[in-house]
């Protein structure tokens, strides 16, 4: 098999595309929103905090909120890196290990996500923990990435991305990282996120272990 060269990450600054303005200015309206919401949910609670006044802080109608997201959990979970997991992904060696790739390819998501949003991070993980809300649509969404994560794995296997085996190993993956990031949430953020990350990465690969560590 013919080795490919890693590309630039697409999640790095370097590796990202130029944006027009018209782009940047959604960006700039959606990561108002985002900031918004978190600023409230300090202030008030999640429960309290409603799309009017997430717009007012904003300073942008309602109709733009729902807009850009559908419900007040979305702004609470969407965040831009599935797509760039995926270019990630796409450009790693063909020949290199699938765990290895996907080991490399969380790593750097997280190192990219802790190092813009750390705050961001833990409190979207408390409140899939605290908010049932929150968590149900955690779930959904989860379905949103396996869809993605499922046309890699099929272009990096050559199996059919709707195969059942693709499906169960995608859904597994994203099932692993959620688990970990609520494990990470319910100890009271113990620990690094990576290491928990890993941990569930290390299950997947190699199953349960035969006793308790």
């Amino acid at each position: 098999m013919t080795t490919m060269t890693a590309a630039r990450s697409p999640l790095s600054p370097a590796g990202r595309p130029q944006l027009g303005l018209r782009e940047r200015k959604k960006i700039k309206t959606r990561e108002a929103i985002r900031a918004a919401t978190y600023g409230l949910i300090r202030e008030q609670g999640y429960d309290a905090t409603t799309i009017e006044q997430i717009a007012e802080r904003a300073e942008v109608s309602p109709s733009t909120v729902f807009r850009y997201f559908p419900t007040k959990e979305d702004i609470v979970l969407t965040d831009g890196y599935d797509p760039l997991m995926v270019e990630e992904l796409r450009a790693r060696p063909a020949d290199e290990p699938l765990t290895d790739s996907l080991r490399h390819v969380m790593h750097v998501a997280l190192d990219a996500s802790l190092a813009e949003e750390p705050e961001v991070i833990r409190m979207r993980t408390h409140l899939g923990v605290q908010v049932p809300a929150v968590r149900s649509r955690m779930f959904e969404s989860m379905s949103q990435t396996g869809t993605l994560l499922r046309e890699v794995l099929g272009e990096r296997t050559g199996l059919d991305p709707r195969s059942l085996e693709v499906r169960v190993y995608a859904m597994a993956l994203i099932g692993g990282l959620m688990e970990a990031s609520m494990y990470w949430a319910e100890n009271g953020f113990q620990g690094d996120l990576r290491d928990h990350v890993n941990r569930a990465l290390d299950v997947l690969e190699r199953g349960l272990p035969t006793e308790n560590r």
